[in-house]
């Protein structure tokens, strides 16, 4: 798949199934995501990838944090089956590290474009995925269970695996809409 096709079709795929990435297939989306925009080369991100008996270590997590934030039954009843899904999660989560020159928020924005680049490899070796995040991405009782610290920020979980039906096309949003041009 060409990298500007894949860029201009981009779209979430909520309907994975096995099987997930693996190998290569997993090791060129992990690559993908240490390529992100680094600002003075910090690394600032830790990624957890959950599968098999994985997902269920992270649906009991969720569970706890539904009980723990008193949501409803229905959420509480819910909450462990949510990482199953598709059958690999990664979290991605920004691991502040304190700098002059790079604030919190770029850190944050970092790992985020380390997010859209593993979808992205995912893609284009004909997998599929979506981006979550929710209140579980901020409870913290998740952040407690994976060892973050007060400035760490769980940024996204990302779905993936292979998609259960073709891609739907969308339109083309006008680009006038969002952008200025100055000359």
């Amino acid at each position: 798949m060409q990298a500007l096709e894949l860029l201009l079709n981009r779209s979430s795929q909520p309907r994975l199934q096995e099987p997930a990435p693996q190998g290569e297939a997993l090791e060129n989306i992990m690559q993908a995501g240490l390529r992100a925009p680094d600002h003075a080369g910090l690394t600032p991100w830790k990624f957890i990838v959950c599968q098999a008996s994985g997902l269920r270590k992270l649906g009991d997590i969720f569970e706890l944090a539904a009980i723990a934030n008193d949501m409803s039954d229905k959420d509480i009843e819910k909450a462990p089956d949510l990482p199953l899904r598709a059958p690999m999660v990664i979290v991605a989560i920004s691991k502040f590290v304190e700098h002059a020159k790079v604030p919190w928020v770029e850190q944050v924005a970092s790992t985020s474009c380390a997010i859209h680049a593993m979808q992205m490899a995912a893609v284009a070796q004909g997998f599929a995925g979506v981006w979550r995040t929710g209140a579980y991405a901020r409870f913290d009782e998740v952040k407690s269970a994976l060892n973050l610290i007060e400035e760490d920020e769980i940024v996204g979980f990302l779905y993936l695996g292979t998609p259960m039906s073709p891609p739907t096309s969308r339109p083309a949003k006008d680009s006038s809409q969002y952008f200025e041009i100055w000359e």
